[in-house]
């Protein structure tokens, strides 16, 4: 995915960080793309002038990245991660630039419905993923998975250990010690990138998951683990339980549980076939 398209045939230029995980879009071309205009640094001077908030955050929300110039070569540009990029396109008082004005209303109002009711996220992240072609069998496995995790994270906040940077650690402990690799790696067999990496996994991938997971919430609060280096050795423990049961699996059944494939690629191929059988 080396660039996306939006309003037809005209092209956004991106960028994957590796480092960030995200991707950078070019503000340039988003811009060109919603006003058709011929003098896009004035323009943004224009919509600067008008959004003081904007303005002074403008050096946060842009950033230089290099991706390919008009004339094919490449420099560094000004671009914008999504959420940079839907702030901007807040500014722009263009009628191409409305729908995402209207959806980034609808997605507030619904946020505030789901923080009055919490099981309106649950239907509509169950809505989501049917929409997508998920069966209910998998969809109830990865709800589970969810509120497991949840659970988890929960348990870690309260025994001191520090959101984002110690809770990716922990995972990654998990998930070396359950499948033999870490998120980032387990995204490389499957070819991800920016993808929820569970939301491609098949049903037993999903299971060790839990397991290892449920497994280390467990020992936490069993052990009543404290801080980052204690939750870190519950994490590897409970990834190892994971761990030795998904390798009896693999020794009794003669097949790796890890596996390259995407869970809705499968499932499409075997529908494909069946229709063909059909015929």
């Amino acid at each position: 995915m080396s660039n996306i398209k939006l309003f037809e045939s005209r092209q956004i230029r991106s960028v994957w960080n590796e480092e960030d995980q995200k991707w950078y879009f070019s503000v340039q071309d988003v811009i060109e793309v919603l006003t058709d205009s011929t003098d896009i640094k004035q323009y943004i001077k224009r919509v600067l002038s008008r959004d003081e908030m904007l303005k002074s955050n403008w050096g946060t929300i842009c950033t230089p990245v290099e991706m390919i110039a008009a004339d094919g070569k490449r420099r560094k540009i000004q671009a914008s991660d999504t959420k940079g990029l839907l702030r901007i396109i807040q500014s722009i008082p263009s009628p191409k630039a409305e729908p995402f004005k209207q959806w980034l209303a609808q997605v507030g109002s619904d946020r505030l419905d789901e923080i009055e009711n919490p099981e309106l996220a649950a239907q509509r992240t169950r809505e989501l993923y049917k929409l997508k072609g998920y069966s209910e069998d998998w969809i109830e496995k990865r709800m589970r998975s969810i509120a497991i995790r949840e659970e988890l994270t929960e348990e870690w906040k309260n025994r001191g250990v520090k959101e984002k940077i110690e809770y990716a650690i922990l995972t990654a402990e998990i998930s070396k010690a359950t499948f033999g690799l870490t998120p980032s790696e387990y995204k490389e067999v499957k070819g991800l990138k920016s993808q929820n990496l569970r939301d491609h996994m098949i049903d037993l991938e999903l299971i060790f998951s839990m397991l290892g997971e449920a497994s280390t919430k467990e020992i936490a609060v069993n052990t009543d683990t404290q801080g980052f280096e204690q939750n870190k050795r519950a994490a590897r423990t409970g990834g190892k339980i994971a761990g030795d049961a998904r390798k009896q699996l693999e020794i009794k059944s003669g097949k790796k549980v890890v596996t390259s494939e995407n869970y809705l690629l499968t499932e499409n191929k075997k529908k494909g076939l069946a229709s063909k059988l059909k015929k």
